[in-house]
């Protein structure tokens, strides 16, 4: 022990105490998905406090020359059968009363219960060190190392705190109304709930609905709620009675308790508190201490949905029983909270060859080259997932203390699998919803991690390539029949859904006059009729020339119509196809199109390669729209003060746009800034809010949305100047697609220095671009013509249109805000089905209802 006391102290230095703001990786290794509850445990280094498994600790000690590391191994507790009649052993695993995450009452983050160990390991020679060997070292050193172990048990760890996240979506505002309330002396008393009475006392009073019953607190009305997305709930009469009353607080029959009640506030559109309750409620004669409660209230009614959608048995499919899989490329996924997302579009890149050689097949090479902090790396931590999923290392079924194995003959599914994290973390590091643990879009995602890798693959191998195709859009004035050719890149098909094409028509409309009847009578809703809409009619949808009105036709020197036609300029090796079934109803509610779609296994779009340019086919003048201008503004010509004629500003940016300003004005009432406002009445050409709406309806996620209008050949904003340097970033990325360093400034400065932006405008852009002085690729403006090479592009793969159908990512659910995502991938011509740590062999595979399909090509 005396040598282990002399190493101690003279590594004593490298032994640090963990600091408030420390970040402590003590429940998962940087590299892999090993916790102290894995074989081996987990080394916490006592200086950078990262954590390795087993197989890794002694990579760091190499890299680094540390020494000291914390071991901590925890071993699962044994669960005994509890006695119904016993006074002793664990409580019943608790229904959760909170819809909350890590707080009482709440959702329980970890249920099981563990045995820990800790202790001091000495590298290379793995010497062990406990609490009681310190007790015979000297002072200095047992302070030091005490301090620093207890310090370590105590502090919360990364992962744990990213998987707590403290929620809670109980927590009501005091309602502005609360306080002084008007309240009617209408004589109007409302009678307890009856149970000797034929029905349950309380009732609409104008459908006789006597469930989800709301009480107005101003002049006691007595009325049903809303309905819900599937037709339950109420009839919106409570609703309805706000709108022409404008009485804005409403209480919750059956739920109300001496401890409170459910109570809305119909101008601020959310669940409220009111400190007035008692004397509100007592007003119309209810007692609040004498109730109590006879229906669920909000909270446990989503509490009931949360923890329905989780479960096996609402996407088995057909009821049949599904065989679990184990074993390399079979690995499950844990869900963080609302996590579905991200774990099945991980399942499916991670089946793609590219994604594979870039962060599996050279793993040591990745973890080699990694920074001193792997757990903020981008390419460490996809690295690391990737070998998870593929490696088999964590595809074994989970162990459940509280069966008996004896008792069972059937596997239950669950998996080990992985936890991710660290990459959860990173990739929604500073993303206003990524961060977050709320559910979202998973085709959103899967554009966001691809942006990622874009970025982090300037250099090297980009596996998003796979996925990038271009878009050839013409357009043919209908008066010259002259057209106009641009590109864009692309990575995801979108596929709209024409609904007046299902096949099933007449049921529909049968279904439709069914629900009408059972509102207007109370009764319960029919059951839902599925659209069936041909895959076939989806893809004339998105091929179908587009008339465009009121478009300013450069031949004409007018404005006229024209025709938009969308193809393929290439094609990539693998396909993603989008099915548009989220869309805004009349009133611009998000809703989601409960729809079938006879999506085919293979798919040739040979016929709709782009042609280009025809033979004898006259192309539109290069010359812009006239400027909108105020009467009072001086014009300044038409390349405007700031113009030449090498430059693309075609105005000046001093010139005022004429805005329609009822067109702005309404845009505003419903909510949107002023300035996107401005430019979605810019944009359409002054054309009326239809435009205008679909406009911004497109263009919200646009990281510039509310940033100032900008005209075109402006390339700065208010406070700025042209030559503003451009972000070193952007300009990378740019570049990295093949553009010239040239090339991408001038796309920056053109759109205001956003990369979305800038790379649209490159594509739109390409025979401008074309005779541009090229810096970075030999070529100068002196050049001789036919010395001149083809202009850079971007890096696309085209090949042969036909695909062949590997993998489809699915939602249940109303919106993209909630439900559940999961995914099938075909694997070794079998059907598999992935939802989160469940990986099973799928039996009926539901291709008709996906959401993402992916391709991948079929070569000859």
């Amino acid at each position: 022990m005396t040598e282990v006391s002399e190493i101690l102290m003279s590594v004593l230095s490298t032994i640090r105490v963990p600091r408030p703001g420390d970040r402590v990786h003590k429940d998962e290794c940087a590299f892999s998905f090993a916790s102290p509850e894995s074989e081996g445990g987990l080394y916490v280094c006592m200086n950078s406090f990262l954590g390795y498994g087993s197989t890794h600790v002694d990579r760091h000690h190499a890299k680094t020359g540390q020494r000291a590391y914390l071991h901590i191994t925890r071993t699962r507790k044994t669960q005994k059968e509890e006695d119904p009649n016993a006074g002793s052993g664990d409580p019943p695993k608790k229904k959760p009363t909170r819809l909350a995450i890590g707080i009482e009452g709440g959702f329980d983050v970890d249920q099981e219960q563990y045995e820990e160990e800790v202790k001091v390991v000495l590298f290379p020679d793995r010497q062990e060190v406990t609490s009681d060997d310190l007790a015979s070292m000297p002072d200095v050193v047992r302070e030091r190392v005490s301090l620093s172990m207890a310090g370590l048990q105590a502090a919360d760890s990364v992962s744990h705190a990213l998987q707590v996240q403290q929620w809670d979506g109980e927590v009501r505002q005091e309602s502005k109304y609360a306080a002084e309330l008007k309240q009617l002396d209408n004589g109007v008393k409302i009678p307890p709930r009856c149970s000797y009475l034929s029905f349950s006392g309380w009732k609409c009073e104008v459908c006789d609905l006597q469930e989800n019953i709301w009480m107005n607190l101003t002049d006691g009305k007595v009325l049903c709620g809303r309905r819900y997305f599937d037709g339950s709930g109420g009839n919106n009469h409570a609703l309805l009675h706000y709108q022409q009353t404008g009485y804005p607080l409403a209480v919750k029959l059956g739920t109300i308790t001496p401890d409170g009640a459910d109570v809305y506030s119909y101008d601020e559109d959310d669940m409220v508190l009111d400190s007035k309750l008692p004397e509100h409620l007592s007003h119309f004669g209810i007692d609040m201490m004498t109730m109590e409660k006879t229906e669920r209230t909000m909270t446990e009614l989503e509490i009931a949905v949360n923890q329905r959608v989780g479960e096996w048995e609402v996407i088995q499919e057909s009821g049949t029983t599904l065989r679990p899989m184990w074993g390399p490329g079979l690995t499950g996924m844990k869900n963080l909270g609302n996590s579905c997302y991200l774990n099945s579009v991980m399942q499916v890149l991670f089946t793609i060859p590219d994604f594979q050689t870039k962060y599996v097949s050279n793993i040591d090479k990745v973890f080699a080259e990694a920074p001193s902090d792997p757990t903020q790396d981008f390419k460490t931590q996809v690295a690391k997932l990737g070998y998870g999923l593929l490696s088999g290392e964590y595809s074994k079924p989970a162990p459940d203390p509280g069966d008996d194995p004896s008792a069972s003959t059937e596997p239950r599914g669950d998996q080990v699998g992985i936890a991710p994290r660290m990459f959860k973390a990173l990739v929604g590091r500073g993303h206003p919803e990524f961060s977050t643990n709320r559910q979202q879009d998973a085709q959103e995602f899967l554009l966001h991690f691809i942006n990622m890798v874009e970025r982090n693959c300037r250099s090297g191998m980009n596996p998003s390539e796979a996925f990038r195709f271009l878009v050839e859009e013409k357009i043919v004035c209908q008066q010259s029949q002259k057209a106009k050719y641009t590109q864009r890149v692309d990575y995801i098909v979108q596929l709209p859904v024409p609904m007046d094409q299902a096949t099933n028509m007449e049921e529909l409309q049968e279904a439709e006059r069914r629900r009408d009847e059972a509102e207007s009578s109370g009764a319960p809703p029919p059951a839902v009729t599925r659209a069936q809409i041909p895959f076939a009619a989806c893809l004339a949808a998105l091929s179908e020339p587009e008339t465009l009105t009121d478009f300013w036709s450069s031949a004409v020197q007018a404005k006229t119509t024209a025709t938009k036609t969308t193809r393929f300029a290439s094609f990539p090796d693998h396909l993603v196809i989008q099915i548009k079934k989220f869309t805004f109803g009349l009133d611009w509610v998000p809703k989601k199109l409960d729809v079938s779609i006879d999506v085919p296994d293979t798919l040739d779009l040979s016929a709709l390669r782009a042609m280009g340019q025809q033979p004898g086919e006259e192309l539109l003048p290069e010359v812009a729209p006239p400027p909108l201008m105020t009467p009072d503004v001086e014009v300044k010509g038409i390349l405007g003060s700031h113009g030449n004629e090498e430059d693309d500003s075609l105005y000046s940016p001093l010139l005022s746009p004429v805005l329609d300003d009822s067109t702005v004005s309404q845009l505003c009432e419903m909510g949107f800034p002023l300035e996107a406002c401005r430019k979605a009445v810019y944009y359409t050409g002054n054309t009326g809010i239809d435009a205008a709406m679909n406009w911004v309806m497109g263009h919200m996620d646009d990281p510039d949305f509310s940033a100032p209008l900008v005209l075109p050949g402006s390339s700065s904003a208010p406070g700025t100047t042209p030559t503003e340097s451009v972000p070193e970033e952007h300009l990378a990325t740019i570049v990295s697609m093949g553009f010239s360093r040239d090339q991408a400034t001038r796309a920056l400065r053109a759109t205001n220095n956003v990369l979305e932006r800038a790379v649209d405008w490159i594509f739109s852009h390409l025979d401008d671009l074309e005779s541009m002085d090229v810096s970075e690729g030999g070529r100068s403006e002196g050049g001789s013509e036919a010395s001149r090479e083809p202009p850079p592009g971007p890096r696309v793969r085209d090949g042969p249109g036909k695909y062949e159908l590997f993998a489809f990512i699915s939602h249940m659910g109303s919106s993209t805000m909630c439900g559940h995502y999961v995914c099938h991938i075909k694997k070794d011509q079998q059907w598999v089905i992935f939802n989160d740590q469940k990986v099973c062999a799928s039996e009926k595979p539901p291709k008709d209802l996906g959401y993402l399909y992916f391709y991948r090509r079929v070569v000859e």
